[in-house]
């Protein structure tokens, strides 16, 4: 027998035809004279019809048994609106036992008991759920579109290398050690980012690659170890380019998979998304904008906020419109916890009603300070106000935290809406407590906007860069930049982050020797692939786009790995390890 048809594909154009037919026993009904069992492939579930003859044959047939069947495609009598193939059934005429399966240890269904540890020890198993064969066929799509799209703008996919040198700047690496050199490594690559600026030294102008990247950090909901990045890079260009085609690109995709017209891409600085949201990627499907009230409270009578005011610190308010009353004690508790991960001292508050305020900062509240937080907030009965006074990337942080919470908890998110944000002007550095130093904010290639160039040695933390994101829903979903492509700015930058020029050679020596030889004004973006699906499929869970996941201990517990090597290998590569 030679299958002829998927199993989710007959319809009832089909009736009358002998099909030929592959996959797992999903479900099996015993009738006595009859045997209904559904059989599952990837595109989905057919009702066969055993009777006469075969029933001896398939008495001992369970779940997750691989068979291949001949029969006639016949009008079902009761028809199911559930299933795609619900019109019709299959009459059995030939049957052959492939394969059997013991018990499995979870459900194969969309909806399964089993718990996540158990999902991903049997991950093979756990990938037969239709569900998760949609989200590993929905990324196929995407994928293709992608590659399609930028290869009919004149983009060429080119492939950079996994195994590469380990330089600064970024998470930790993942690295590699060398049998032919002993005592050196290779490291897996972060992101393409050199090997994409060098093709535009060489000249190829358009590149792109849905790359692999590695990166040895702490993981969450939204983070693997090993990810996709769709990489795109172009010569002779500025942002306006790179924003036409990310938006076209955008536009595109969610066309064509989520069938939405998009709105169109807001833009706000960095410096105007924490000052007016408390965070560099804010969820703009709700409102609740952060305020700094500072002028408001400059003769407060509160000790705290005297205290931040003395200490050039500042006062951040959130109000929530309407819903006072629903703030209880208790509750105002644990948010005051919440705000505490984020380094805040104590979250205030006040609530509004009938002209009079209560609440915690209600007792310390002067005339002046009433009126011009009702005119300033416009308050009306039953709002509550929210305030930090902290420093200010504390306050705006832990406010900003709280509004995404207040959104979620609060139902005050559009679930039905997708929000693109360019954040755009983004610091050049950042200074590292631990280090004692700046460190780039986004990578240290990242072009300074030409008007702070001089900055760059007197004054780094003035100096803002040509760096940009996008978000949508509140994800980072992709980072990127205008590149540096002169050769006395780029050791200004080293010069910044506290790298002299013998350091910077010791570790970019190959990539500075190429900026010698001509190179092009050029920039990119490096687009997150699950995340993008995540949202296209309206999970919080990375796991779920991808196909063999690790656990957020980075370990793999269907493969068990990282696991322990064979002493030879370890000989072989002069490693002597010391497990205390």
């Amino acid at each position: 027998m030679n299958r002829t048809h998927m199993n989710g594909t007959l319809r009832d154009t089909n009736v009358g035809q002998e099909v030929c037919l592959c996959g797992w026993v999903s479900k099996r009904r015993n009738l006595g004279s009859l045997v209904f069992i559904d059989l599952r492939d990837r595109s989905g579930i057919v009702q066969l019809v055993f009777q006469d003859t075969l029933l001896e044959q398939i008495q001992d047939v369970r779940n997750e048994f691989v068979l291949e069947i001949k029969g006639i495609v016949k009008t079902r009598k009761d028809k199911n609106p559930n299933l795609v193939t619900g019109d019709i059934e299959v009459i059995v005429s030939e049957v052959v036992i492939i394969n059997e399966a013991n018990t499995t240890p979870l459900i194969i269904a969309d909806e399964t008991d089993a718990l996540e540890d158990t999902r991903l020890k049997y991950r093979y198993l756990d990938l037969r759920r239709p569900i998760l064969q949609e989200c590993l066929t929905l990324r196929h799509r995407l994928t293709l579109l992608i590659r399609n799209y930028l290869s009919n703008k004149g983009f060429l996919e080119i492939e950079t290398p996994i195994l590469c040198k380990s330089t600064p700047e970024g998470a930790r690496d993942y690295l590699v050690p060398s049998r032919i050199y002993p005592g050196s490594f290779y490291a897996l690559p972060q992101s393409p980012q050199i090997y994409k600026q060098l093709l535009m030294i060489a000249g190829m102008d358009k590149y792109f690659q849905i790359a692999r990247c590695f990166r040895d950090e702490d993981l969450r909901a939204d983070r693997q170890p090993e990810f996709s990045q769709i990489d795109i890079e172009m010569s002779f260009v500025e942002e306006e380019d790179v924003y036409q085609l990310v938006e076209g690109l955008m536009v595109h995709i969610f066309s064509e998979i989520k069938h939405v017209t998009l709105d169109s891409f807001i833009r706000l600085t960095y410096d105007e998304c924490m000052d007016t949201y408390g965070s560099d990627k804010p969820d703009l499907r709700f409102d609740l904008p952060l305020k700094n009230v500072s002028s408001i409270f400059q003769q407060s009578q509160n000790p705290l906020i005297q205290e931040c005011i003395k200490n050039n610190g500042i006062v951040q308010a959130l109000k929530i419109t309407g819903k006072g009353d629903q703030f209880s004690r208790k509750l105002i508790d644990q948010l005051q916890e919440f705000v505490r991960i984020y380094n805040a001292k104590t979250l205030m508050f006040l609530k509004y009603n009938e002209g009079e305020f209560s609440g915690s900062l209600a007792k310390t509240l002067n005339d002046k300070e009433k009126t011009e937080l009702i005119s300033n907030y416009q308050l009306q009965n039953n709002d509550i106000v929210f305030f930090i006074a902290d420093k200010k990337k504390v306050a705006q942080n832990a406010l900003g935290a709280l509004r995404n919470k207040l959104g979620h908890d609060l139902g005050l998110i559009d679930k039905n809406s997708y929000k693109f944000l360019w954040v755009t002007d983004f610091p050049m550095f950042e200074y590292d407590e631990n280090q004692g130093r700046y460190v780039a904010a986004h990578h240290p290639f990242t072009s300074p906007k030409e008007e702070h160039i001089e900055l760059l040695k007197e004054s780094p933390e003035k100096c803002y860069s040509k760096a940009y994101d996008l978000v949508l829903n509140g994800y980072e979903l992709l980072s990127g930049s205008i590149r540096i492509h002169n050769q006395h700015t780029q050791e200004k930058v080293f010069e910044a982050i506290g790298l002299t020029m013998e350091q910077a050679k010791e570790k970019f020596g190959f990539f500075l020797d190429a900026f010698q030889y001509g190179t092009p004004p050029h920039g990119g973006v490096g687009i997150g692939l699950e995340r993008l699906l995540m949202i296209l499929l309206d999970t919080d869970n990375i796991k779920d786009v991808v196909a063999f996941p690790k656990t957020a201990s980075a370990s793999d517990l269907m493969s068990e790995s990282p696991n322990q090597v064979d002493s030879q290998q370890l000989l072989d590569l002069k490693i002597s390890t010391s497990i205390e």
